[in-house]
């Protein structure tokens, strides 16, 4: 796979040093149990895969790159390049500034611009209709496109779907910027349609077996769907998409539920003339974080911190797996960190900011499971570890643990 520019202030000693040990030892990515790191009195269980993944790296090298080569010119991210607050904050150092926040509200109008500005698009994508804007003034939207491949990917299956005259279902948050720009082009290929998550999918499950009305239907899913869309008409031949920081399982989940509607309505000889299969619509590096959240989870631990951007979905779907077995802690940095009796977190659920007290054990050793999300640098997990291990009297030394650990697994 394409190794990536990434600057060097996004690696770190320990974290990435574990990164480089496993991908040695397994390179086809068969294992997903997680590292150990045992520093005496407290313990590390680290996740197999987390952090940058291919479309983020891509995303950071692209940026990086539009800034050092127009020293001389305005340089615009559209949005937020990724959902994490230490890579936008850096770019936004360097001189670039934001065009739109994550709702597509404008920071800056685009009346605002010229041809000779540079505008960096997110690894999210953009919608059609922000890039025929952008065109119009003469900006050359594609120089400095960080578009995630995997998400073009999608892009291209809506199209081969709406091409086989089936309706698009979209698994995703409807006002996330990936999947508004997904919609935008699903509903060029054909009528499309947003789904949250399974509950919302048996809402429209009940509306194609004739258990809800139109009015119904038309209220359930307001601003959901395309213009034009008749759903008695057009949910007789459905695929499904997802957005690509969805949890793999539930996107799974909903497309084998729609299968088995299309089954119970039509019949089983009818399937392939209603259900269009597009398992292939998955991101690897979602779900290979994924499934490494399931590994660590099989793990006994006293808690849970998992580092990234709070608007951050990927990493939301993280917390939401390790909220299920543990007490969990979503933090942003080590900043988060007040003391070894204090830590201010993020509950993603109710979208508010807590403090929890007493959030470190009186035990020996304190066990804690430590992941992030897609977007997180390894330089702001390790800063997390190292918060942590100041807390503690006589323990290893980072050079210790990791000399044993290349022992362990090489």
């Amino acid at each position: 796979m394409k190794s990536f520019n990434i600057p060097d202030f996004y690696k770190s000693p320990v974290i990435s040093r574990v990164k480089e040990l496993r991908k040695l030892n397994d390179p086809r990515k068969k294992d997903f149990t997680p590292t150990l790191l045992d520093f005496g009195p407290v313990r590390f269980f680290i996740a197999r895969h987390f952090g940058f993944c291919y479309g983020v790296e891509n995303a950071i090298e692209i940026s990086y790159k539009a800034i050092e080569e127009n020293p001389d010119k305005r340089v615009y991210l559209l949005s937020q390049m990724i959902h994490n607050p230490e890579v936008n904050n850096d770019l936004l150092s360097r001189g670039a500034k934001f065009l739109m926040d994550t709702a597509g509200n404008h920071v800056i109008p685009f009346s605002e611009l010229n041809k000779n500005d540079i505008v960096i698009i997110p690894a999210f994508g953009t919608t059609l209709k922000i890039e025929q804007q952008l065109n119009e003034i003469g900006i050359d939207v594609r120089k400095y496109d960080t578009t995630c491949p995997f998400v073009e990917r999608v892009w291209k299956k809506s199209e081969k779907l709406g091409d086989d005259k089936y309706t698009i279902i979209i698994h995703g948050k409807y006002n996330h910027e990936e999947t508004r720009a997904t919609f935008s082009r699903s509903e060029k290929y054909s009528h499309s349609i947003i789904v949250k998550d399974i509950t919302e999918s048996k809402k429209l499950a009940d509306f194609i077996l004739g258990k809800l009305s139109v009015a119904e239907f038309e209220v359930a899913f307001k601003g959901k769907y395309s213009e034009g869309f008749k759903p008695e008409i057009h949910l007789n031949r459905v695929g499904v998409i997802n957005q690509t920081t969805m949890l793999a399982t539930e996107t799974q989940e909903i497309a084998e539920f729609f299968k088995q509607t299309m089954i119970q309505k039509f019949g089983q000889s009818s399937l392939d003339a209603h259900f269009a299969d597009t398992r292939d619509t998955l991101c690897y590096a979602t779900n290979e974080n994924q499934e490494s959240t399931y590994g660590i989870l099989r793990q006994d631990a006293d808690l849970a911190i998992v580092v990234g951007g709070y608007n951050s979905s990927n990493t939301s779907h993280i917390v939401e797996l390790c909220e299920q077995k543990l007490p969990t802690y979503f933090i942003s940095s080590e900043r988060e960190i007040e003391s070894s009796t204090r830590i201010h977190h993020f509950d993603f659920k109710n979208q508010k900011h807590l403090a929890s007290e007493n959030f470190l054990p009186s035990k020996n050793p304190v066990t804690i499971i430590l992941t992030s999300g897609a977007s997180c640098p390894d330089s702001v997990v390790d800063a997390v570890l190292q918060k942590i291990l100041t807390f503690f009297e006589d323990v290893q030394s980072s050079e210790i643990v990791l000399d044993k650990l290349h022992l362990q697994i090489l």
